[in-house]
């Protein structure tokens, strides 16, 4: 296995979520939702140690960490050198209740004696105000209660108050248990809750994994990133966040830091068509409805990303108090490509509706008030997908007409033309196929580069862009036209570095790009299949499965020389790349069953 500095796990319960490291070290918490100010934020906090809880086990000579089978509940085994060992349960508690998902914003931790009699120091560095460590707290019977800023936070534990405010060291004779959360007093007595809590959450995750159509191959791999995609699922909304993570770089000392905590539009057509092709269509159509949300607001114009609650502020500013991931910042809170103009964005709420209108399993059908609404985007679409833009990589210095951003305004009217028959609507159907018919046309005669043999990033250019592989997929060309194969050649000859694929090669505003984007790896190789080459396929999506951290989890980017993880983490994209990936190469289980 790669050795990975992101080699963290996610918990979770689509309301909050923290990370934690393999020690068991809670490094990451942003309370009380996704996006809110981070009340563990030692991921990002540089050499500085604050913003986390921790349980340090003396003379620990051995770590030992994964999820629980189907769950997202984390176990880790602290080993020491007398043979003393203790076992931490971490998670968040989900599950029914009183015919409700019950999903506190809360985080529980079981500390307990498995060996021996291990001594122990139990560690708490909350955080407020993006970096500020707490100076105020005060202890309760069983709590203790930390405020700062707007934030006011509780832990309350059985474990002993003094020695966990002092910092001081214990044997751990008994069972102890943590919750984290709001300043509420728990009912109950607290271990044993926690445990009720456990067992109730981990029944909810292997219920919903038994309800998932995977394929024959790859299974484990396939459910731990629809666990995964679940957990980025802020429920309340049905918005899905790019990352749980802001500024983690994407390559070391490369200033490429940016706040993914928030819903692009563009994700919905990876992560709609990931989450349909595994049957989640709960989450699904919670996503399309908070997509259709923001599209029906016919007074603003769209925004390529939103807060999971849209009408929320997310202006960029950067945190004074936070020095960055291992020091490489700066650390940013919201993100500037809300302003930008990113004409993909149309196409892909388009795409991501068409579930609506054809999945019989919905129980609630596309009907002619919603194709209204996806036909002010055709239109949109239409005026749009000639003209320059950002582009799917989001450039902040240059604006052009992008190939990818025009193949998806052409997907979106496309699509408008099947809904239209779908729904009897003749003259609109004629209308969107032709319009479809002439901006296929254009579109294929304008990005076709002579020169290159490809089919170019932006109209006019020589730059090579991994997102042209995207082109058979949405329909606009054939897989075996020779201008797409030939395409194919232009990116592995511009593009490839080491098994892993480069978005693009030439400089944008911070330079040449270091590190490889892990879902164009899986559009490579889904061109591959696409084409035949289909050992070649295999052997590339086996190699990329071997990058994932010990918990299956992939971030943004991969450095192709030393297979480190980076970027925010984990990310929705390469979650949804692996699954579409997997899927598309798995074996079916008719043939494996009858031939062996």
């Amino acid at each position: 296995m790669t050795d990975h500095g992101l080699d963290l796990a996610i918990i979770g319960n689509c309301r909050t979520a923290a990370l934690v490291e393999p020690t068991g070290r809670l490094v990451w918490w942003c309370y009380p939702r996704f996006d809110s100010d981070p009340v563990f934020c030692r991921l990002v906090a540089g050499d500085e140690e604050k913003g986390f809880s921790d349980v340090v086990l003396d003379g620990m000579v051995s770590i030992h960490s994964e999820y629980l089978r189907n769950t997202a509940i984390v176990v880790t085994v602290l080993t020491d050198r007398q043979g003393g060992a203790v076992r931490i349960t971490d998670f968040a508690p989900r599950f029914r209740n009183l015919g409700r998902v019950f999903r506190p914003p809360q985080l529980m931790r079981i500390v307990e004696p498995i060996s021996g009699l291990p001594r122990i120091t139990i560690r708490m560095r909350p955080t407020h105000s993006y970096g500020e460590p707490f100076v105020q707290h005060s202890l309760g019977s069983n709590h203790i209660r930390y405020s700062g800023g707007d934030v006011v936070i509780r832990l309350t534990t059985d474990a002993p108050l003094s020695y966990i405010d002092r910092e001081a060291p214990f044997v751990l004779n008994r069972p102890v248990a943590l919750i984290f959360g709001a300043d509420e007093p728990v009912p109950g007595e607290i271990t044993t809750l926690c445990r009720e809590f456990c067992d109730r959450t981990r029944d909810y995750w292997m219920d919903w994994v038994r309800g998932l159509s995977i394929s024959y191959d790859w299974q484990e791999p396939i459910i731990r990133a629809a666990v995964t995609l679940k957990l980025s699922n802020f429920e309340e909304t049905g918005g899905i966040i790019a990352a749980h993570t802001t500024s983690i770089p994407e390559a070391p000392g490369s200033g490429r830091t940016w706040d993914y905590r928030f819903c692009w539009l563009r994700d919905a057509y990876f992560v709609v068509k990931a989450l349909n092709r595994i049957g989640a269509t709960q989450t699904m159509e919670d996503f399309i409805s908070f997509i259709l949300g923001i599209a029906a607001n016919h007074d603003e114009e769209l925004r390529p990303v939103y807060p999971i609650v849209p009408t929320d502020p997310m202006e960029e500013t950067v945190a004074p108090h936070l020095t960055g991931y291992r020091g490489d910042g700066p650390v940013r809170i919201g993100n500037a490509a809300a302003l930008q103009n990113q004409h993909d964005t149309y196409g892909s709420i388009i795409l991501a509706a068409m579930p609506m209108f054809f999945d019989h399993r919905l129980p609630r059908p596309g009907d002619e008030a919603l194709f209204r609404l996806l036909e002010t985007l055709g239109e949109k679409a239409i005026a749009l997908a000639m003209e320059p833009d950002a582009g799917i990589w989001e450039f902040r210095g240059s604006r052009r007409i992008h190939t990818h951003s025009a193949a998806m305004c052409w997907a979106g009217i496309n699509r408008l033309g099947a809904i239209a028959t779908r729904l009897g609507f003749a003259d609109r159907a004629a209308y969107w196929n032709s319009a479809a018919e002439k901006l296929q046309s254009a579109l294929l005669e304008q990005a076709w580069n002579p020169k290159l043999k490809a089919f170019s990033a932006a109209f006019g250019t020589d730059d090579v862009d991994a997102s042209v592989l995207l082109l058979p997929e949405l329909g606009l060309i054939e897989v075996t036209d020779p201008r797409f194969i030939s395409t194919v050649a232009a990116v592995e000859r511009e593009l490839l570095r080491e098994k892993h694929v480069m978005r693009y090669a030439n400089s944008d505003d911070f330079g040449l790009p270091e590190t490889a984007f892990l879902i164009c790896r899986f559009w490579l190789i889904d061109a591959w299949w696409s084409l035949g080459r289909r050992e070649e396929a295999r052997e590339l999506f086996v190699d990329a499965l071997g990058h994932r951290n010990r918990y299956g989890l992939l971030s943004e980017d991969i450095h192709p020389r030393t297979g480190a993880l980076w970027g925010n983490f984990p990310q929705t994209y390469s979650m949804a790349g692996l699954i579409l990936t997997a899927m598309r190469l798995s074996r079916s289980w008719e043939d494996r069953y009858w031939r062996g």
